[in-house]
């Protein structure tokens, strides 16, 4: 027992931390910009369904996102384009095929999910690299690094066991997970945070990079934050919020985790938003930059019912829009491909317009 409440609770100490250090310092990061972005892992055949309930999954998303993404812009007035993580375990032509459509309209975009156990480094390798190349040639998803002309992907490990993180050793088997995935074309990771599975990493609210360890798991545990006007080696590591939501608490006395997770049992509300926008999730030397990436479980029938029959998504995107306004801040809808992008820009200086920086490297395929 003791154990497992120091796994859970493993990312405490640096979140007190930090909390504590951004209150003293909170006149020099209140934020100018918000990026905000959601990563949905992204599973029609969750929970062992068949064909038909897939398909209903899909052409739910496909006939109800574009109508609440056309109704909310951000300040730029661009909609938000949904991050849709996919499975490759589930990879079925015609369900891509339904789901590109969607995105190429401009809705969203498509990205790299996984599932796998008691893998190996080689077959790992040959999945992601095999995957990538069908999503693109297939789909025409996928974005492409204008640097190298190489295929690349964002990422969100299934199980939220990255680099063999879960202390059982399930739901991977690869030490060498953050180096296969650097070498195999992935710009950047977006699983954290996992509170409170016990794969969470000591480090939260961070934007940072991830060297491999030889033969260690768990490789993302801690890493050198990005930082503005210095390049790092290793994997990106994009976070969201994770914080003690002191609004929300156990039997009235205990705060529960806020990770921002986008399920039906924790509905959206302006309490929740500000706790993300709290985190204050930025580039090291550009705090005015605050980044809210969140997650969701969007083809699970409960949340599929709460964001669009019970008017959960636009709640988000109202909620979101009206707590930037609060703050006084522009509000930029951003893909997870476009949230690497800006992170570059700000890191090398460059970021001038938001056009030019959301393509400034990762350009999206087409």
């Amino acid at each position: 027992m003791f154990n497992k409440i120091k796994n859970t609770l493993n990312w405490l100490p640096y979140y007190l931390h930090r909390d504590l250090k951004m209150k003293l310092l909170s006149s020099y990061v209140k934020p100018k910009h918000v990026y905000f972005c959601i990563c949905d892992h992204f599973e029609p055949y969750w929970g062992k369904a068949d064909k038909r309930t897939a398909q209903i999954r899909i052409n739910t998303w496909t006939n109800e996102w574009p109508k609440i993404a056309e109704k909310y812009r951000d300040s730029d007035g661009e909609m938000l384009k949904y991050s849709f993580f996919y499975p490759e375990e589930e990879y079925q032509k015609d369900d891509l095929s339904a789901l590109s459509e969607m995105c190429h309209a401009g809705y969203g975009e498509v990205e790299i999910h996984l599932h796998h156990d008691n893998d190996t480094s080689e077959n790992l390798r040959r999945t992601l690299l095999d995957y990538k190349k069908r999503l693109h040639e297939e789909h025409g998803l996928l974005s492409i690094d204008k640097r190298t002309g190489e295929i690349v992907y964002g990422f969100i490990h299934g199980n939220w066991a990255l680099c063999n993180s879960r202390p059982d050793g399930r739901w991977c088997g690869v030490n060498e997970e953050i180096r296969i995935l650097q070498e195999t074309g992935c710009y950047a990771d977006f699983t954290m945070p996992s509170a409170p599975s016990d794969t969470q990493t000591r480090k939260v609210n961070s934007i940072y990079y991830a060297v491999d360890k030889p033969g260690q798991s768990k490789s993302h545990d801690w890493g050198r934050d990005a930082q503005v006007g210095v390049a790092q080696k290793g994997l990106l590591i994009v976070q969201g919020p994770l914080g003690l939501a002191l609004r929300n608490r156990k039997w009235g006395i205990i705060p529960r985790i806020e990770n921002g997770g986008l399920i039906a049992n924790n509905p959206v509300t302006q309490h929740r938003v500000k706790d993300w926008f709290s985190q204050a999730v930025h580039v090291s030397g550009a705090g005015e930059h605050v980044f809210v990436k969140i997650y969701a479980h969007g083809t699970q029938e409960r949340n599929l019912h709460y964001f669009f029959n019970a008017g959960g998504g636009e709640e988000l995107l109202y909620s979101v829009i009206t707590c930037t306004e609060k703050l006084g801040a522009v509000l930029h809808f951003v893909s997870a491909r476009e949230v690497a992008n800006v992170i570059c820009s700000i890191e090398n200086e460059k970021i001038r317009n938001l056009q030019e920086s959301t393509d400034q490297i990762y350009l999206k395929a087409t």
